[in-house]
């Protein structure tokens, strides 16, 4: 529970929900901007997406194969690439999730034709041809201009498998597996730094103890060979702090780069509620589990601390978002949801929290990409559309890589009955290029928010914004209307006398550049 005017010393990106807005309201919200302080580098890597062999994701959503007559390269959608291209994605996992570690890499190599078909026993039981492997993912991270995030198979693979990966994707001298890439067409390798050493190790990816997983990571990471590797450890569900304390105890520093941390947003795990026409409470217990995230950093991060004082290793948040019922008529295996107002607030707000824990969160991943959970791109035959997420995604590339500006912030409560959570949610950070983002977040379902900000003496002439908003809480982008919701100016920051006034909507979003 948070106390009415709770201070909060963060980074301040401000993602607002919003429905209406009273001109009678007074000032709620109070943030002062520390533009004299340097609060080091946001990793543009915590804007990293997810791409799992699940649903549509692959198979009718990346890949339509080459003899579509939807535009493609080689079999990928090319508004699919146009789209995240405009995001900046830095990075995308493949292949998974829980199907990572039912994954065998070597039978989605070679000639298409001379591929096994395996069954997906863990999304759906469909049958795949592998016409998607290991070339195709790593062709399409460089059509997308983003670095391929690997999940290494540690459940039912083996060490010498994983061993064979690397090599076979990173050894530029002459070796079996790197004859072989070349052999099937690719003679230079791709230099994949980013590796997952399995994937919930705790449950789908082996139902392991902590303990005996420090002893499988240390073998698996010994015999992955190579230089500038990014080696994620298989982290903690949720609130699982015994897991991170036995990894950062178990596993010693120069073996393991990042952990990583899955938590997903939603009113109850035992009943999720629909995607469209939930209700307050749904709405509001959405947003309490979104906002958890924050608690979460906090207390793996300060276990991360009495091993790893100088924060050498990241906290990999490399599972995210919301995570509703299916939608009606589709196969409940394949988790296509549509995706809301309510998604855009799940994705503004936790972007905050990631970025002002910027010290610890190195890379994240919404889950996922397209068609799956909370997908920023959603497709059906030949048309796509963009999600409120999408959108969302797109104001926040400001601070990708750019440098945090510290702030405290004073909110008051979004109440329903005797619960509150806090209002809003602020985020800031100043480009190479000198200009300084603020991202706002008011999670509110039915009350605008009033917001002064202290710019503490910077001498800011201008100050532009945009802002994502709605009718309704629920309201989204379908395939007759692509367009529903999608940023518009924002009118509503007056600059005077070094404070900045923003009147911000219900469940809005809004980012603003000070010049």
């Amino acid at each position: 529970m948070m106390m009415q005017k709770t201070t909060w010393l963060k980074t301040i990106c401000l993602s607002v929900m919003g429905i209406g807005f009273s001109t009678a309201m007074q000032a709620q919200t109070k943030v002062s901007l520390q533009t004299t302080q340097n609060g080091g580098t946001i990793s543009k890597h915590i804007y990293g997406h997810f791409a799992e062999h699940l649903g549509r994701s692959i198979y009718d959503g990346f890949y339509v194969g080459e003899k579509s007559t939807i535009p493609n390269t080689a079999g990928v959608r090319n508004d699919i690439v146009a789209a995240l291209k405009n995001l900046n994605i830095p990075n995308l996992r493949w292949p998974g999730g829980c199907f990572a570690d039912r994954y065998h890499w070597k039978d989605g190599i070679g000639p298409k034709a001379d591929r096994p078909s395996i069954v997906n026993t863990m999304w759906g039981g469909v049958t795949e041809d592998n016409s998607f492997g290991t070339h195709d993912f790593l062709n399409m991270c460089k059509l997308l201009g983003t670095e391929p995030y690997l999940a290494g198979n540690t459940g039912s693979g083996t060490v010498q498998e994983l061993s064979d990966w690397v090599q076979y994707v990173n050894f530029e001298g002459k070796s079996p597996m790197s004859d072989l890439r070349v052999q099937n067409g690719q003679e230079k390798p791709w230099n994949v730094k980013f590796w997952g050493v399995g994937n919930e190790a705790w449950g789908c990816g082996g139902n392991m103890t902590p303990e005996y997983y420090v002893g499988e990571y240390r073998r698996f990471a010994t015999f992955m060979e190579g230089k500038d590797l990014y080696k994620v450890a298989s982290g903690a569900n949720v609130d699982d702090y015994h897991w991170t304390e036995t990894l950062m105890k178990g596993i010693p520093l120069g073996l393991m780069d990042g952990v990583a941390l899955h938590h997903y947003s939603f009113p109850s795990w035992e009943k999720k509620g629909p995607a469209v026409g939930f209700s307050e409470q749904q709405y509001f217990e959405t947003m309490k589990t979104a906002l958890r995230m924050d608690e979460l950093i906090t207390k793996h991060s300060a276990i991360m601390d009495k091993y790893d004082p100088a924060k050498k290793i990241g906290l990999v948040v490399d599972e995210w978002g919301g995570w509703f019922e299916v939608e009606q008529g589709t196969n409940p295996g394949f988790l296509y949801q549509q995706n809301t107002m309510r998604d855009a607030m799940i994705a503004g707000a936790t972007l905050n929290i990631f970025n002002n824990h910027n010290e610890r969160v190195k890379i994240a991943n919404l889950a996922q990409c397209v068609n799956v959970l909370q997908a920023v791109i959603l497709t059906k035959g030949e048309k796509m559309l963009l999600s409120p997420t999408y959108h969302v995604m797109e104001m926040y590339k400001v601070h990708q890589d750019a440098t945090r500006i510290p702030l405290t912030i004073e909110t008051g409560d979004y109440m329903l009955g005797s619960e509150k959570l806090p209002a809003v949610s602020v985020s800031a950070s100043v480009d190479a290029a000198g200009k300084s983002h603020i991202s706002l977040v008011n999670i509110q379902s039915k009350k605008g928010e009033e917001i002064t900000i202290d710019l503490k003496g910077k001498n800011f002439k201008q100050v532009n914004g945009r802002i994502l908003t709605s009718g309704k809480v629920d309201d989204h982008n379908d395939f007759d209307h692509p367009d529903k919701i999608k940023p518009a100016a924002f009118k509503d920051a007056v600059l005077k006398d070094g404070k900045l006034t923003v009147k911000l909507p219900a469940f809005s979003v809004a980012v603003l550049e000070l010049i």
